[in-house]
């Protein structure tokens, strides 16, 4: 019989699913309560992930048959190492984004929380289910809790980047059925390691339905995650976006890095068509770096500056991946962490910017109260998100070029990787010195006392987040050889093979 630790690859999807109910049936309670409510569960969500973490420390792979079916047959839960990274780092975004919506941004509409629940779930179920079909319904739960929380706080450019979010997103969804039905209508099944065995005895005449299906998830997966040319719109959704939903817009953005590596190195890892996509990702991650960069140059507002980094980071994970070595994924893991980190505290920042500023035009010089407390902030999540010394992200830049010879597409990575970090140091050094020390040549108009003060509960996220790229570069040694034996462990397609299609159903009755 299972007992309760069996039951743990749910209860990330559970927790959320019911405390966003909750919320949802009792919307008019008072905001303490909810803002309570939703605390609770996204702390019990981290207890439940950590102790999936030691299960999978201690097994390897837990697979989760719900409602006992066979795997080839039903709907499978599968946590490893990936999944559990991808839920930590979730975890401690969900807790600051709560913290800093604490301080009033979650009053600004009566469902924040309920909305914020559901996509938690959203995000844990895409992580952790183990078919291509419930990796499409769990995309589209979060999206639909995203629409809400994109739209929180109301105002016309949130409006007009919603509409744009949600057509390209119905666009994208679309496609996606498309790609699962071409794939199971030819292979026979959506269960991620069955395809990979189907992959491997595929006949020749099927061979260009399953690339065209394989074709349309890569440019679902790459919509998502703001891969060239389909970037387009997340620099300004995201700077049209409320701090709070910006935080989990951040790791939405690396979901479709997260779905490439999980698909595609399980299913398409081997064979002409995995060497085909290896170096589509590549080209096409190098192309988003560096245009990426180029937008952060010319980039008119800080948070637009913020959408450009969001995109240069995942065109970086994209040219790691696009190596198809275990060492180059090991790096593009740590740098994934470390990105996401970085770019969500900078969003917080750049609302406390914003409200000092009445504003956040890096064309408008403007002295304020508080600077020196501001511009030291901004000078570290700088010096983190360029990835300079001594912080993580240089650790991470400097992995994917130590595994990388700086001869051939090599040399691509090296070229495009240093002069991104250049430019994208450049723009925010920029901002920097007019956001911070530059002399205003006009006197602000308003009083320093009448500066909103931020609360304890916006500082604790801020601060949570960068105690979160503090631990990345002081644990770096076991945290690099954590994403590495992640890695290693994601290249051993048979063991997931074995795990999964080798689980029977557990028995309906229990012998005498």
């Amino acid at each position: 019989m299972m007992g309760m630790a069996d039951h743990l690859p749910i209860l990330p999807v559970l927790l959320p699913l019911l405390a966003g109910s909750t919320l949802l049936v009792l919307h008019r309670a008072s905001m303490a309560w909810k803002r309570t409510l939703s605390l609770v569960a996204t702390l019990a969500l981290g207890i439940a992930v950590a102790g999936l973490g030691l299960g999978v420390e201690r097994d390897g792979l837990l697979v989760y048959q719900l409602g006992n079916w066979p795997s080839f047959a039903g709907i499978v839960f599968l946590a490893d190492r990936l999944a559990v990274l991808m839920l930590g780092l979730l975890v401690l975004l969900a807790l600051a984004s709560q913290l800093f919506a604490s301080g009033g941004d979650d009053r600004r509409g009566p469902h924040f929380h309920a909305l914020f629940q559901f996509q938690l779930m959203g995000l844990a179920g895409a992580f952790l289910t183990h078919d291509i079909f419930n990796l499409f319904v769990f995309f589209e739960v979060l999206l639909a809790a995203s629409y809400g929380l994109l739209l929180h706080g109301q105002g016309g450019e949130r409006l007009r980047q919603g509409l744009h979010y949600v057509v390209l997103n119905l666009v994208a969804s679309a496609l996606f059925l498309f790609a699962v039905g071409v794939l199971y209508a030819t292979l026979g099944t959506l269960n991620l390691s069955d395809l990979s065995v189907r992959m491997a005895e595929l006949p020749d005449a099927q061979q260009p339905l399953v690339a065209a299906g394989a074709t349309l998830l890569l440019i679902v997966f790459a919509l998502k995650a703001a891969l060239l040319p389909l970037y387009f719109w997340l620099p300004r959704t995201y700077a049209a976006a409320s701090a709070p939903a910006a935080i989990l817009f951040a790791i939405m953005t690396k979901l479709g890095v997260y779905a490439v590596i999980r698909v595609y190195t399980l299913v398409f890892g081997v064979g002409e068509l995995a060497a085909l996509i290896q170096s589509v990702l590549f080209w096409a991650g190098a192309g988003t770096a560096a245009l990426a960069a180029l937008g952060a140059l010319a980039a008119s507002t800080l948070r637009g500056l913020l959408g450009y980094l969001v995109v240069g980071s995942a065109g970086v994970l994209f040219m790691a991946v696009g190596l198809g070595t275990p060492q180059g994924l090991a790096a593009a893991l740590y740098y994934l962490v470390h990105s996401t980190l970085a770019v969500a505290a900078f969003f917080l920042l750049a609302d406390w910017v914003r409200r000092h500023r009445n504003g956040d035009a890096l064309a408008r010089v403007e002295r304020t109260a508080r600077a020196g407390l501001l511009g030291g902030l901004f000078a570290v999540l700088t010096v983190a998100a360029a990835g300079l010394p001594p912080l993580g992200g240089f650790l991470g830049k400097s992995l994917l070029l130590a595994y990388t010879e700086p001869s051939g597409a090599g040399a691509a990575l090296w070229t495009i990787v240093l002069l991104a970090s250049l430019f994208n140091l450049i723009a925010l050094v920029r901002a920097g010195s007019r956001l911070f020390w530059q002399q205003p040549t006009v006197v602000a108009s308003r009083d320093a006392a009448a500066v909103p003060t931020p609360g304890l509960g916006e500082r604790t996220g801020l601060l949570l987040l960068l105690a979160g790229l503090l631990a990345l570069t002081l644990f770096a040694e076991p945290i690099v050889d954590y994403v590495g034996g992640s890695a290693a462990q994601l290249a051993d397609t048979a063991a997931y093979r074995e795990a999964v299609l080798g689980l029977d159903p557990l028995p309906t009755t229990v012998p005498r």
